[in-house]
């Protein structure tokens, strides 16, 4: 009998969430993302030190947030060695209420990708989904470049990604009030044909995941992979596309006033919305901490 991670893997697409690229070969994921906490966590191993110090070596002398982007690129592109199809790499959070930077930051990380050789269909920028970060994401799909819009807690964010081409929306359903927004999200954009990905994650456990079997992607650290691979339980799909496109879902549409309106009226999407910038903002301080004193 396959093991539920393999039979989790015919309904959805399994996204490593981690940046600890040697573990992950033996879970076949399809795509990976590596945040800045991710990377602080697996550097602080033996196995992953050398690339902060190779890193230095050939990138030393500068900025800081130049060298930054380079470790995070470094990342990516182990882990594009082991994955078939994309990482997705954080946009830095300190930006998250600024479109014009954002942009710029993540056209600088595709560009670091283009000049190890990797081509943008392989690379996902992940943007935090303020109404700044939504408007970027317009921006870079112009320009070819897709952005999975990531601390999502609540429809109107996936709403507006989507109306503005986001390639992706990531709910975060470590709370269950999450793992309803993330199958709320999904069933709207099955219904209307919305061609911008689910990828749900901030998963703890296996059974969080298999409740959200069917969604486009999701994203799961090791030791969930772990779980699934260790039980060969019958997986079923958790959520059906002939049920969403019947279901009784109204469309919706968002400017940016109405946009603010609606989260504000969200008060615990609105807290955990500003928590999650924070933390990646943090990480980020922490991550240049770690440059700086190596």
């Amino acid at each position: 009998m396959p093991s539920q991670l393999e039979q989790l893997q015919a309904y959805t697409t399994i996204v490593a969430d981690s940046a600890e690229f040697r573990l992950l070969a033996s879970y076949a994921p399809r795509d990976a993302r590596c945040g800045r906490r991710a990377i602080l966590a697996a550097l602080g191993q033996p196995a992953y030190a050398p690339l902060l110090t190779q890193t230095l070596a050939a990138h030393r002398g500068q900025p800081l947030d130049a060298v930054a982007d380079r470790v995070l690129v470094r990342f990516g592109c182990e882990l594009l060695d082991v994955v078939p199809g994309r990482v997705a790499t954080e946009v830095d959070a300190r930006l998250a209420f600024d479109t014009a930077a954002t942009i710029a930051c993540a056209m600088r990380l595709v560009d670091l990708y283009a000049s190890e050789g990797i081509p943008r269909e392989r690379v996902l920028l992940d943007v935090a989904a303020t109404w700044e970060g939504i408007q970027a994401s317009r921006a870079l799909a112009h320009h070819g470049i897709h952005c999975c819009l990531t601390l999502v807690h609540t429809l109107c964010q996936s709403v507006a990604a989507a109306e503005a081409g986001a390639g992706g929306v990531a709910p975060v359903v470590e709370q269950p009030e999450g793992a309803l927004v993330a199958a709320q999200t999904w069933r709207y954009f099955k219904k209307f044909d919305i061609e911008t990905e689910v990828r749900a994650s901030g998963f703890t456990e296996a059974a969080t995941a298999l409740a959200l079997a069917g969604c486009d992607q999701l994203a799961l650290m090791p030791h969930v992979m772990a779980q699934l691979q260790a039980s060969d339980a019958v997986v079923t799909p958790a959520l059906d596309v002939e049920e969403a496109r019947s279901g009784g879902i109204h469309a919706a549409s968002f400017n940016e006033p109405s946009f603010r309106f609606s989260l504000n009226e969200d008060e615990r999407a609105t807290q955990r919305l500003a928590a999650g910038v924070r933390d990646l903002a943090s990480a980020a301080r922490a991550l240049e901490r770690l440059i700086r004193s190596t």
